[in-house]
């Protein structure tokens, strides 16, 4: 699996740009901002989908650049499509930003399957960032490490905030420990903001994860 990471606009956001490894179209995980450098990274490239790991202003500010560019399908959970253009709902309009994006052509749901080429993302919902915010796994088909895109549901050493429109920190430690802790301690964790982790790691370190 390939996948590269762009940090874009003021709260630099992680944008994920993943494909196999044969040859295949590209995904785009969170398209923050600078729909051209995305565009860039993409290259030559089919551009197969835009997923939305959660609805918040920092993650889709070049959404519409993006589909307009590409006519690529934009995918999104149900839990947040509707809020999506609204800058209250999305958080922005907190801050003084009014990024929005458009509906989704697609609506997610827990243990769907989005492929594009050899690559293969599982979606795993985990509510309490946002109601609708998931999480990305992938396994390797070579037996290398899996990996995980966790939106802001998981950082290294922390979660996302739960004061924001939605937010629940109730169902954020329902999601991690009933989503995130059993997954496979290699895990390379791909979040929504700041540096890569991994499962293991977050289970000795992340005070937000549960103590056997």
């Amino acid at each position: 699996m390939f996948v590269q990471r762009l940090v874009l606009g003021p709260l630099e956001a992680n944008c994920w740009i993943v494909r196999d490894d044969v040859g295949g179209p590209a995904v785009v995980l969170d398209p923050a901002a600078d729909a051209s450098a995305i565009l860039d990274a993409v290259g030559e490239r089919r551009l197969a989908a835009i997923v939305l790991t959660h609805k918040h202003f920092d993650h889709i500010g070049a959404v519409r650049e993006l589909k307009a560019a590409t006519d690529a399908p934009l995918y999104a959970h149900a839990d947040d499509s509707a809020d999506l253009g609204d800058p209250v709902a999305t958080g922005g309009a907190m801050f003084g930003f009014d990024e929005t994006a458009p509906q989704p052509d697609h609506l997610l749901h827990d243990g769907d399957h989005l492929e594009a080429g050899q690559l293969r993302l599982t979606v795993l919902h985990t509510p309490g960032h946002t109601p609708g915010s998931i999480c990305l796994f992938a396994e390797e088909p070579t037996g290398a490490p899996p990996r995980l895109f966790s939106g802001d549901t998981l950082f290294a050493g922390s979660v996302g905030r739960t004061d924001l429109p939605g937010g629940d920190g109730r169902a954020l430690s329902t999601s991690i420990s009933s989503k995130l802790v059993g997954l496979p301690a290699d895990t390379i964790v791909h979040p929504g903001h700041g540096p890569d982790t991994t499962i293991g790691r977050e289970r000795q370190l992340n005070p937000f994860f549960p103590r056997a």
